[in-house]
């Protein structure tokens, strides 16, 4: 077994420490009795991750765990073993400058004693005696400094549950006017933009889109909420928007610019013309437990301690009992509307609910495309888009086109995701009349939005206008709303 300083030499030789924060390791350390000691340091450097030291002949003995310490026994993390620190990193905290090793904001996550039950060089037992790492671990190696760290002893929380995967986020009934009992209500802005699940687990973030499409790739901005979040495990439930830089209004024209794009080097060029916001409304998962079964009330009371404010999210607010004054302000602010729910209301995913009510300030839903008129002059090969949507029978009917709103970029783009789809009958049941002789006829898989005027009263949109495509919507799931 080599001395402390033999075992620095390695951490030394990576560091500056005229310029580092860092402990060098030649200090001198009174000598202390008593159970060695563990720290759990969360280190926000490139990667987060939370850094594992236990106190071993002199020096610490160190492993990087990109997820953090695992609470509970089904679910081993990875562990990288690194270079052993020196025993003054049990009370560092700081920040490590740009452009040397472990750059970062570093804090003391956790510390405290630990016993050693077992400790080979492929294997470390310990059973840690700290305020949140607590319980029987062990750690072992699978392959050169790659290990991994388990948990022997059942979760501190008995009632924990793996978090789940697949859900659908909860849907509001349309509705004409803000409800009757107004006081048992509580009013949020409704934001026009596409809704996003965001699973966040050891400090990593998954989004996914209405339709369970995972959208994490296209808003890499919100990969600092996870990290922000830690080690704190959560789903949440909320929009991402793209706001007018003239008028500070969510646009959903220029939020298509960020939805359809899967180039990397076109998504980094794309934020910082077309920054998003995430705007955060509800909290479905905390920490190992559903909260789908809570009230509304208690689930927003959650969420705000939670304190979710960022540069490219935050927590908007809530108005219990002033759907008439919320209206009325988001119609003399342009936005779209309010999403009313009641106070006493469970999360359903997936479920479209009338104890949650969306009340708009203007015409506009989703349509399913079932085919197209070819264009004239520089409109190229598409004129028009023949738009329908499901009936109680699941028929698709014909509700009119749109012609307007477009840019020639989405013009070619729609016509490249629509010719593959071609087919030789109308989609539509019963087919529009008159005939459309010159209509190309597509498979009913592509979702658009569309304002509009009001309904003709034989079902037919006046004064239609393309907002853009919605890759967040089942085509099934496209009927007619009440108050449309």
């Amino acid at each position: 077994m080599g001395t402390s300083g033999d075992k620095l030499e390695r951490y030394q030789e990576m560091r500056d420490f005229g310029a580092t924060p860092e402990p060098s390791g030649m200090e001198t350390v009174p000598e202390r009795k008593g159970l060695p000691r563990f720290v759990v340091q969360e280190h926000h450097a490139t990667s987060l991750h939370w850094d594992l030291r236990l106190e071993r002949d002199g020096a610490l003995a160190s492993w990087a765990v990109p997820r953090g310490i695992p609470p509970d026994p089904k679910q081993n993390h990875l562990a990288v073993h690194t270079e052993d620190h020196p025993l003054l990193y049990l009370e560092f905290s700081g920040d490590i400058p740009a452009g040397h090793y472990g750059a970062g904001k570093m804090t003391i996550w956790d510390s405290g004693t630990y016993e050693t039950e077992k400790w080979s060089d492929r294997e470390v037992m310990v059973v840690l005696h700290g305020e949140r790492a607590r319980g029987r671990y062990v750690l072992f190696q699978t392959k050169g400094n790659q290990w991994m760290i388990h948990r022997m002893d059942p979760p501190e929380d008995p009632g924990r549950q793996p978090m789940p995967t697949g859900w659908r986020p909860m849907l509001a009934t349309p509705a004409t006017a803000i409800p009757k009992d107004e006081a048992q209500w509580s009013y949020e802005v409704k934001w026009d933009g596409i809704r996003a699940l965001a699973s966040v687990s050891g400090g990593r973030i998954q989004l996914e889109a209405r339709s369970g499409r995972d959208i994490s790739h296209r808003y890499p901005e919100l990969r600092e909420l996870g990290r922000a979040l830690g080690v704190t495990e959560v789903i949440l439930d909320g929009e991402i928007v793209a706001l007018d830089p003239k008028t500070g209004r969510p646009s959903f024209e220029r939020l298509q610019r960020r939805m359809h794009v899967e180039s990397e080097s076109a998504i980094r060029r794309l934020r910082q013309d077309v920054p998003i916001t995430y705007a955060i409304f509800d909290l479905v998962w905390l920490d190992g437990h559903p909260t789908t079964g809570l009230p509304y009330e208690e689930r927003r009371r959650l969420l705000e301690g939670l304190q979710l404010a960022g540069p490219a999210w935050h927590t908007p607010a809530a108005h219990p009992g002033e759907g008439h004054a919320l209206l009325d302000a988001t119609r003399q602010a342009g936005l779209e509307g309010v999403v009313a729910k009641r106070l006493d209301s469970l999360y359903e995913p997936g479920v479209r609910t009338r104890h949650w009510l969306k009340i708009k300030n203007h015409l506009a839903q989703e349509f399913v495309v079932g085919g197209y008129l070819p264009g004239e002059g520089s409109r190229g090969r598409l004129g028009a888009l023949l738009l329908g949507v499901y009936d109680d029978d699941g028929k698709l009917c014909f509700a009119g086109r749109v012609g307007t709103g477009f840019t020639e970029a989405e013009l070619s783009r729609l016509l490249g995701l629509l010719d593959p789809l071609r087919r030789d009958t109308s989609p539509f049941d019963p087919e529009p009349k008159p005939r459309l002789k010159e209509a190309v006829w597509v498979e009913p898989q592509i979702v658009v939005e569309v304002a509009f005027t009001e309904w003709t009263g034989v079902g037919i949109l006046r004064h239609p206008s393309y907002k853009g495509q919605r890759e967040d919507v089942d085509p099934r799931e496209v009927t007619r709303e009440v108050g449309n």
